[in-house]
C-alpha cells in the first residue's frame, strides 16, 4: 500500500468514526454500545485482528463519555462502592422488575429489606438458587 492510499484509508476510516470517537450525546453512545457489542461478537481472540483496535478505541471513547456524564459516573460510583454479591442482587432487581417480596430464593421480604440495607449478607444457598433462577453464573455475586 503506498502512502497516499494508506493516508486516505486513514481519512475515510477517521470520517465514518468520527461520531463514535468523541461521543457527544446519547444517541450516539447507544450506537456506540450496540457497535461495540457487534464487533466483540465478530473480533478473534489475537492481538493481529484489526478489530480489537477499532473496539479498544471505542472502549476508550465509551468510558470517556461515561466519565462526562453525571448519573452514569454516580451509578458506576455507587456501583463500585457495594459489595459484589449486593450490586448483582439490586441489578437483577431492576432488570426483572423485581420487589423485595418477588425473591423466595431469600427468604421473607423482610430478609429481603435486610439483604438489601446491608444488615445480612447472601449465603452459598441464596446466590445458588439466584444464579440457578436467573440462568447465570453463580461467580458473579462474587
Amino acid at each position: 500500500m503506498t502512502a497516499v492510499a494508506f493516508k486516505d484509508a486513514c481519512h475515510s476510516f477517521a470520517q465514518a468514526a468520527a461520531p463514535y470517537y468523541h461521543i457527544t450525546d446519547d444517541g450516539h453512545y447507544k450506537e456506540a454500545l450496540g457497535l461495540i457489542e457487534e464487533l466483540l461478537e465478530e473480533a478473534e481472540d489475537s492481538p493481529n485482528d484489526p478489530l480489537n483496535a477499532v473496539i479498544e478505541m471505542l472502549g476508550h471513547a465509551i468510558e470517556a463519555y461515561e466519565n462526562k456524564d453525571e448519573e452514569l459516573a454516580a451509578f458506576e460510583k455507587q456501583a463500585m462502592e457495594q459489595p459484589a454479591d449486593l450490586a448483582m442482587l439490586k441489578l437483577l432487581m431492576d432488570q426483572h422488575g423485581l420487589g423485595t417480596a418477588d425473591l423466595p430464593e431469600i427468604g421473607s421480604k423482610s430478609m429481603v429489606s435486610r439483604v438489601l440495607s446491608g444488615k445480612r449478607t447472601l449465603n452459598k444457598k441464596h446466590i445458588q438458587a439466584l444464579a440457578e433462577r436467573f440462568g447465570i453464573d453463580p461467580g458473579l455475586f462474587f
